[in-house]
């Protein structure tokens, strides 16, 4: 909308057409839903994926009808003429990169296709090389949707510059409803698993939940996928807009000639220590994530062997266990240790803008966008594959339940919880939220910041 607001002054519908990327989804994604039918529970993870595939087609078709009539057939930013087709075209680069990423991620965490069943395989030589083959199914699996979110960095760039970049990230929210419903059923079956278990149901319900689940641990990690996607293209999309306000602000100071666009340079040593700084940052709040959860998992731990050792008849199955000092455990645990990681995104930003100025932040923006998507896709994609490796499995492949194998699967799918319910899903947050507050306080990065090298 920054952008926008210095392209199209005065022109409501050009002005209107970002929203409705967004609000046009939501009838397209619902439309989605009625078209796909379910008969049995093998047809929910299909439908999932023809759902993601169906609405990013009808989003293709509507949308072009919709920049045709809401955007002026040529316009100038910067002095640069672009074309409505050339936007749409941006839109599209988008969609389709959500697309693939959500597809590449369906691959490397779906225990139909071969990353995760070669997961499950090492399994049946110990616990070490399942983690060995996970940790190097995530970092294998970011090359994909990294260079899919690069050509949908380009295309854009190259057809409508940084305005074109920010409908790029539009458009891989277009089918946000169906992303929302593909990630949200996720733990809706994992929970109605863990339900069925503890109610002692028959077995024959826990083989359909299981099913279900590992239908779900794959729909999650697409959402994931998808949303740290997005957050990349809308952090760049921030980033623009942070730059832009900025010179917008430094030339009423400096008059109509100052360039800051011009002046951030990567061999300016600034620039080049917010990279440093910047790439550092997702490592450090990953490790502060990671730690938080094993630190509460430990008191939790301890919590129930106590309630072992002191509540008679426990161990029995006679006596009932003291679930709400155990909830409490988790919720204090969510909250408290939440404070420290969300005062590091917070405080870099403001820091590094007031002490050395804006080229600095736009060093650190830089340098964690990069990296945190990395790490973040890795971290999702590692922690799936372990889980989904576990449900193979105990499917009854390589020797099922109770078998050391599944012993060594269960170790990799408690590693790779933290990693993708925790630290790579937060890292979307640092990656956005980082952007978004140094677009706020550019104002004051402006008139205060710098206050080491003035």
């Amino acid at each position: 909308m920054v952008i926008s607001a210095v392209a199209f002054s005065g022109m409501v519908d050009a002005l209107l057409y970002p929203i409705l990327i967004s609000a046009i989804g939501i009838p397209v994604s619902l439309l989605t839903l009625l078209m796909i039918k379910v008969n049995s529970e093998e047809q929910v993870g299909p439908a999932l994926k023809k759902m993601l595939i169906i609405s990013s087609a009808l989003m293709a078709v509507v949308m072009l009808f919709v920049t045709k009539a809401m955007l002026p057939d040529t316009f100038e930013i910067g002095g640069q003429a672009y074309t409505d087709l050339g936007v749409y075209f941006c839109f599209l680069a988008g969609l389709i990169a959500g697309l693939a990423v959500g597809l590449m991620t369906e691959y490397y965490t779906s225990h139909d296709y071969g990353p995760v069943r070669e997961v499950a395989k090492s399994c049946e030589t110990g616990s070490a090389t399942n983690i060995i083959f996970g940790l190097a199914l995530g970092y294998q699996s970011a090359v994909g949707p990294y260079l899919a979110i690069g050509l949908a960095i380009y295309i854009p760039w190259m057809l409508a510059g940084m305005y074109g970049v920010a409908i790029a990230s539009l458009g891989m929210l277009g089918t946000l409803v169906i992303a929302l419903t593909i990630d949200a059923y996720g733990p809706v079956s994992d929970n109605a698993g863990g339900i069925a278990e503890m109610a002692g149901m028959p077995e024959h319900v826990r083989k359909r939940t299981d099913v279900l689940d590992a239908a779900g641990n794959t729909t999650a990690a697409i959402g994931k996928g998808f949303a740290i996607g997005a957050a990349i293209l809308t952090s760049l999309a921030l980033f623009a807009a942070f730059l832009t306000r900025a010179d917008l602000l430094l030339k009423e100071q400096h008059g109509p000639d100052f360039d800051l666009l011009g002046s951030i340079n990567l061999l300016d040593p600034l620039v080049y220590t917010g990279l440093f700084i910047g790439a550092v940052l997702p490592a450090y709040f990953s490790a502060m994530t990671m730690k938080s959860v094993g630190s509460a998992a430990y008191k939790m731990i301890e919590e129930v062997r106590r309630q072992f050792r002191t509540i008679p008849g426990l161990m029995e199955g006679k006596a009932e266990a003291d679930y709400e000092q155990c909830v409490a455990i988790s919720t204090q645990a969510a909250l408290k240790e939440m404070i420290a990681p969300g005062i590091l995104i917070m405080g870099t930003p403001l820091i590094t803008g007031f002490l050395f100025g804006i080229q600095a932040v736009a060093g650190v923006l830089a340098g964690s966008l990069v990296a945190g998507g990395v790490i973040a896709i890795s971290s999702s994609n590692s922690g799936g594959a372990w889980d989904n490796a576990k449900k193979y499995i105990e499917a009854g492949n390589l020797g099922g339940k109770g078998t050391d194998t599944h012993k060594a699967a269960v170790v990799g799918d408690t590693v790779g919880d933290p990693l993708k319910d925790t630290s790579g899903p937060s890292l979307n947050i640092l990656i956005k939220l980082s952007a978004i507050l140094s677009l706020v306080f550019v104002p004051f990065f402006v008139q205060y910041g710098g206050l080491l090298i003035k």
